[in-house]
């Protein structure tokens, strides 16, 4: 049930509209109409001032949302105005009832602007109608069947008659009112007093009501209960008992009758009637009424759905503004509700606007942030009835990148300069200036921005256009400078025999020293003057550079010696030297060309310790710093598995020590590093080694001493409650003396188990014990003995505790395990020692294995010599006490010997035999005596534990010749081979010889005739058939097929069959040419016979229907 809103006003008084931000320009008005009339409402907002299209809702009362139930009875209706801006919205209610009467709610929202007014409606009747019964006003919203739709009471609240304001009254007790109140006005009253807990108002309401005597009633002797809970998809049974066995029951939910069905039961037994509701829906919770008579009860189903959990939780998200954000998470339901939240706000499709797109494809669920702001930092929640899940959203700011920087320029007068620059971002503008003042676009000067390209051009270079050029990206603290450098040429006149000179222009920085960002054209261009013209030189180092083509070349001019390196190396860094001469003299320039690039990656991630949701992580700083010192370093996580990577710092980190936060506990995670200086970022460093943040576990339960000695103290415990994802690798136990607390660890490594004996404790001393967890996160907090331990050795007799089962004899067959389990006990520990018929056990074969507390005595396979008579004997110093355990390996008996026929008479046959030579060393418990005949060799059993070596067969047939076979049995079962008699048993006939007449064969030749003719017959064109039919003859007759008198040959079209006189003709897809008059004629030497039909083919009818 909706958790209602306090009203401000009773529902019937005059509504006052809150005036928010005065988006209405025109707002609906209370009115009143007539039952089963049309009505309209209008509501007109002003959209001149807002950024969007505004968003209107009309809502029933507090919470009622009408825009899910248009349909026949609610329409809705949206025009605008573009010359007034105006939008106009109308609401209509077709042919009006009483319990579309209330208040109303208009209500408006752009953005961060709304605004909302109430207004009321009321319906009149031309005779006024009083309401008998309460739950025809208690009825489902919208105009659907009594299944569809949401509760609706508001047909109830305009009851309520107008009050004048009196003075304050008592407060009003509701429970009171409530045990007082019919079930099917619970929720009313709910309503009106703000109870939105419905079911637990339930619960309390039936506790606080005292047993009270049933109203009489002459139809029902028991009524229904005044509520019913039960869970969504169950079965819900409701049950009356009436006091006449024969009296019609009918059934009615929301004033509606049910009628029986598949969903709804009725069953009849005696005086109890009752209806069942299969597979409980959210349509199913109603009040529902039996109905004897003029007699009524009622009640109230409320349906419960099952909690929706989450299965895969969010994740939290770091990004930059202007990038698309995607929060997902994965229920255990198709189609559940998922309420989307932020920093307790909810987000709703009305409310979130085009900012927020919230997603659903299964059971995965979505919250989509097209373009991330600053104002979205915060916590996000998805929220189900049976779980939330909470992720954190940071937005950083976008830094802007440079992908092409700005170069120096050297032009000529009247050429053209253009500069050119190129960001990450193509929707960033940006200034040109020049030696600090503003560029102006002219005829002359050209500024263009294509994408994420910024060009100025000039044309027609002059003198006064030479000077330093700076790009500033409007909204970021960035600048890209380059100088224009105007070559002009002076004609002078040179006397002849002019020494060589180099003007070299190192201008910025070091004179001598050229940087050069590696992958980038380096051109250095030396202006050369001298007459005669001088002869040029290149060298680096002690090679000479002369190449005029490849990668790196020098290009010569009259008076400008250029030299050219493409995609600059480190290779390519060095000391380079050009030396000029003429006649005249010698000129000579030194300049040193450094080589700078993004740095190496860094080397050695690992993660060197972890914590619940922390992890420390360091690495070492790359080998080559690409000649620029390095400014930090950025790094990034991963879930291991995922190939998503998270950000997470946006700022340069200059340590090489980073610890991470916000991870999830026993998720394995992996780190890479990324290095910074003045060029750019390096690659990602490797990946580190998975790790996972872990914290230490609870401390263990339990502890408790288990035995006690002068010198040992045997300790137990159980696991921690809190374990964590980093399991447990073992125990540490410690002792000290009371009073003391220099406690010494007992145990060098770590203990698997949960006991241990702590060993050479001094006498007679108290000592207290604690017990440590340890996993990879580190040790647990203690568990501590609450009490001292005094080492003192106590003493008890030893005394064996013989299992029942083993006080008698144990009885195993061959190859079968032996594992006899005996406890005992005495302090100290006894002396255990096993012997077999008085004399000590040493068989290899038969193992035995001494605890503190028992022993035990095993045979991995037992054989026969392992019987006999085991005797246990525990013994400490002077005491002792034995027990004798029987064991017995028996198996399968052999075959009885000497098996004969002693004597036959009549139908009878008298057998001996001897008992085996083996019997399996086992009692034979009788034998299984079987017969054959020598017809038949087949063997029959006469006899089964028959417990004498001698038996007699009777009921054999005369004239046979039997031999017979015994086999023996113990408790192992019958032996493998049986024992065949030595001789037979032969039952001879007696009376008259039986001569039979000579037998005289029968002649069974005969003419063909056919006993089955054949058929005539329609098929369908293009489907197999077959015709047969069946003809009786001897000798075998020759069968001839023919179609209208014509012999059919080989052809493959058919297939001729004959199977015991059964003839059949197959025809392969028969076409229309295929129909006719089939015969089949039957010949022998005696005679022949002739059957003929009628072979229809037709063409099938879709076929016939498509051609026309």
């Amino acid at each position: 049930m909706p958790e209602p809103q306090k009203p401000e006003q009773a529902p019937g008084e005059d509504a006052q509209s809150t005036e928010l931000s005065g988006l209405f320009v025109l707002k609906p008005e209370s009115a009143t109409a007539i039952k089963g009339k049309d009505i309209t409402f209008v509501a007109k907002v002003d959209s001149s001032t807002l950024p969007r299209k505004p968003t209107l809702k009309w809502l029933k009362g507090k919470w009622l949302d009408l825009g899910s139930k248009a349909g026949k009875h609610l329409k809705f209706k949206e025009s605008y105005d573009r010359n007034t801006k105006i939008y106009t919205y109308e609401m209509s209610i077709i042919k009006i009832v009483d319990g579309d009467a209330g208040g109303y709610r208009c209500e408006v929202t752009s953005k961060d602007k709304c605004d909302s007014c109430t207004f009321d409606v009321s319906v009149e009747a031309l005779q006024e109608e009083q309401q008998d019964n309460i739950l025809e006003a208690f009825k489902r919203s919208g105009d659907a069947d009594e299944d569809a739709g949401d509760l609706d009471f508001s047909a109830l609240l305009k009851k309520r008659e107008k009050k004048k304001q009196e003075p304050k009254e008592p407060e009003v007790d509701v429970w009171e009112i409530l045990k007082a109140a019919k079930p099917c006005d619970y929720e009313k009253i709910a309503f009106q007093y703000g109870i939105t807990d419905f079911t637990g108002m339930l619960k309390r309401l039936k506790m606080m009501k005292k047993p009270k005597e049933p109203e009489k009633s002459d139809a029902f002797i028991r009524k229904l209960e005044p509520a019913y809970t039960v869970d969504k998809g169950k079965r819900m049974q409701l049950s009356v008992e009436v006091a006449d066995p024969n009296a019609q029951v009918r059934w009615f939910k929301n004033g509606q009758e049910i009628k029986p069905s598949a969903k709804y039961l009725f069953e009849s037994v005696g005086n109890k009637r009752t209806l069942t509701i299969n597979k409980c829906n959210l349509s199913d919770d109603a009040a529902y009424e039996c109905v004897v008579g003029e007699d009524k009860c009622f009640t109230e189903v409320f349906v419960k759905e099952p909690p929706i959990t989450i299965t895969k939780l969010l994740d939290d998200v770091l990004t930059v503004v202007g990038e698309k954000v995607e929060f997902e998470v994965e229920v255990s339901e198709e189609g559940a509700h998922v309420k989307w939240m932020k920093d307790g706000v909810e987000l709703t499709r009305e409310t979130a606007g085009s900012k927020y797109r919230i997603k659903k494809d299964g059971k995965r669920h979505m919250l989509i942030i097209n373009e991330a702001t600053k104002e979205d930092i915060g916590m996000y929640y998805a929220v189900t009835n049976g779980g939330e899940s909470k992720a954190e959203l940071d937005v950083a700011d976008k830094e802007l990148e440079v992908l092409q920087s700005i170069a120096d320029l050297t032009v000529k007068s009247a050429e053209q300069a253009v500069f050119r620059c190129e960001v990450s971002d193509e929707k960033v503008t940006g200034k040109w200036f020049k030696d600090g003042v503003e560029v102006q676009p002219s005829k002359r000067i050209k500024i263009t921005h294509v994408g994420r390209v910024h060009k100025l051009t000039i044309d027609d270079v002059k003198s006064s256009d030479a000077g330093d050029y700076t790009f500033v990206p409007d909204g970021h603290a960035i600048s890209l400078s380059a100088k224009l450098n105007f070559l002009e040429i002076k004609i002078e006149y040179v006397p002849r025999q002019d020494p060589p000179k180099i003007h070299l222009d190192t201008s910025g920085g070091n004179k001598n020293i050229i940087t050069v960002v590696a992958g980038n054209k380096l051109r250095l261009d030396v202006e050369i003057t001298g007459d005669p013209a001088p002869t040029v030189c290149w060298m680096k180092g002690d090679d000479v550079v002369n190449a005029t083509e490849g990668r790196v070349r020098v290009d010569a001019r009259k008076t400008l010696n250029t030299l050219v390196i493409d995609g600059a190396e480190k290779s390519d860094e060095g000391l380079y030297t050009i030396t000029v001469a003429n006649p005249a003299g010698e000129d000579k320039a030194e300049v040193f060309i450094r080589i700078v690039d993004v740095p190496h990656p860094p080397e050695n991630v690992k993660c060197t310790s972890v914590g619940e949701d922390t992890a420390t992580i360091i690495w070492d700083p790359p080998p080559y710093d690409g000649g620029v010192p390095i400014k930090g370093y950025l790094m990034e996580r991963k879930k291991k598995g995922s190939s998503r990577w998270t950000k997470l710092n946006f700022d340069v980190y200059e340590s090489t020590t980073y610890e991470a936060k916000k991870m999830i506990e026993g998720v394995a995670y992996e780190m890479r590093v990324f290095a910074v200086n003045g060029i750019g970022v390096s690659q990602p460093s490797s990946n580190s080694k998975p790790f996972m943040p872990i914290a230490p576990t609870s401390e263990p339960t339990r502890l408790m001493v288990d035995d006690v000695t002068d010198t040992t103290c045997a300790l137990k415990w159980l696991p921690p409650e809190k374990i964590g994802a980093g399991g447990i690798d073992g125990y540490i136990i410690e002792y000290c003396k009371e009073g003391s607390d220099q406690w010494v660890q007992a145990n060098q490594d770590l203990v698997s188990k949960n006991q241990y004996r702590v060993k050479d404790l001094p006498v007679g001393e108290k000592m207290l014990f604690r017990v440590t967890a340890v996993n990879i996160a580190g040790r647990s907090p203690p568990a501590m003995t609450s009490q001292a331990v005094t080492m003192r050795e106590i003493v008890e007799n030893p005394k064996i505790r013989l299992p029942r089962q083993l006080r008698t004899k144990v009885i195993r067959m061959v190859g079968e395990k032996v594992n006899l389990v005996i406890p005992f006990q005495g302090k100290p520990r006894p002396i255990v020692t096993w012997f077999k018929d008085g004399v000590a056990l040493d068989d290899k074969t038969v193992g035995t294995r001494t605890s503190e507390v028992d022993t035990i005595l095993f045979i991995r396979s037992s054989e026969r010599r392992h019987s006999g008579i085991y005797t246990l004997c525990v013994q400490i110093e002077n005491m002792s006490d034995s027990a004798d355990i029987h064991i017995q390996v028996v198996e399968k008996p052999g075959p009885p010997i000497n098996v004969r026929v002693t004597d036959v008479w009549g139908f009878n046959a008298a057998l001996e035999w001897k008992p085996p030579s083996d019997d399996g060393n086992c009692e034979i418990i009788g034998y299984t005596i079987q017969k054959a005949d020598k017809k038949t060799t087949e063997w029959f059993t006469v006899y089964e534990h028959n417990r004498r070596p001698s038996c007699t067969v009777s009921d054999l047939v005369m004239g046979n010749e039997y031999s017979f076979r015994v086999y023996s049995e113990n408790i192992c079962g019958l032996s493998e081979e049986p024992g065949l008699s030595k001789n037979t048993a032969i039952i001879n006939k007696t009376g008259l010889t039986f001569n039979p007449p000579p037998y005289k064969e029968q002649d069974m030749s005969r003419s063909p005739k056919f006993t089955t003719p054949l058929m005539d017959r329609s098929v369908i064109a293009g489907y197999s058939a077959a015709i047969s039919c069946a003809v009786r003859a001897h000798p075998k007759p020759k069968i001839i097929w023919m179609k209208n008198n014509m012999i059919i040959g080989e052809d493959p079209k058919y297939l001729m069959l004959n199977n015991q006189g059964v003839l059949t003709l197959n025809i392969r897809k028969p076409s229309l040419f295929d129909g006719g008059r089939y015969s089949c004629r039957a010949i022998n030497d005696l005679g022949q016979d002739e059957v003929e039909c009628k072979l229809e083919v037709r063409v099938a009818q879709e076929k016939v229907e498509a051609k026309k």
